[in-house]
């Protein structure tokens, strides 16, 4: 029998079960990022705007993209990692609100993602499990075991392109910053969010010579489980590989 789900979900997140725009949520407004231990030591990333990266015009980055599941062994620097990361989730400033304002769009300015990485192969950090800070635009190591990313790979349905990559990017909605908001409506806009987070990814890695999966097929419990979220309030929606392209030998 057809699953009736979809139009389920399109039914209870109609506008009428978004909060009017002049009410205000009496409930405390989420923070703006997840917490962490404040005594971990956060590796700093390169400042951003120091970094030059070829020269290529939107068009060409929109006619050359395309999905790519194989890289080569080259690695990321951590000035490449930092460029990628801040333009699909750097903080451009923080309002008084507060709310951040970032390098993607996002629905009232929620921006509900989380960042998590795996790193295989990037210039002077250790392969490993990372967090992205994003407002003190710094990494937060979270296990650096080879245990914990064989544990992902599995999760992920044993996909080549994840073990191949130099990082491969998980993005994990903390919901409550979206629906504090909108309520109901705002799991479509959570969705949203995350196309437009990764469509900046794929756009960012053509002039660094990298190439993109998207991916969205995974285990949601095991992987939510693997990385410490509880699966209902706070779950990965959406992940990308990324690695240096195989240049082909004439």
């Amino acid at each position: 029998m057809r699953n009736t789900i979809g139009p389920e979900f399109l039914r209870r997140t109609r506008a009428p079960y978004q909060l009017d725009k002049d009410h205000h949520n009496p409930a405390p407004r989420p923070p703006l990022e997840m917490d962490y231990p404040q005594d971990t030591k956060l590796i700093p990333l390169p400042d951003p705007n120091t970094f030059r990266t070829p020269a290529l015009d939107l068009r060409a980055a929109m006619d050359n993209r395309r999905t790519h599941r194989r890289y080569s062994e080259q690695p990321l620097s951590l000035e490449e990692l930092s460029f990628l990361l801040w333009y699909t989730q750097g903080v451009k400033s923080v309002t008084p609100r507060p709310t951040t304002l970032r390098t993607v769009p996002s629905a009232g300015a929620r921006h509900p993602f989380e960042t998590y990485l795996v790193l295989n192969r990037v210039l002077g950090v250790e392969p490993g499990l990372y967090r992205f800070i994003a407002t003190r635009h710094s990494l937060l190591p979270l296990d650096t075991t080879p245990d914990m990313r064989e544990r992902i790979f599995q999760d992920c349905y044993n996909q080549a392109q994840i073990r191949a990559s130099a990082v491969t990017f998980f993005w994990a909605a903390a919901s409550e910053r979206m629906t504090w908001r909108y309520y109901d409506r705002g799991y479509r806009f959570l969705f949203l969010d995350a196309g437009h987070i990764c469509q900046n990814l794929y756009l960012a890695a053509e002039p660094l010579g990298c190439g993109v999966c998207a991916i969205g097929s995974f285990d949601d419990p095991r992987l939510n489980a693997t990385l410490g979220l509880d699966g209902e309030k706070d779950f990965v929606a959406y992940i990308a590989s990324l690695g240096k392209i195989i240049k082909s030998v004439e």
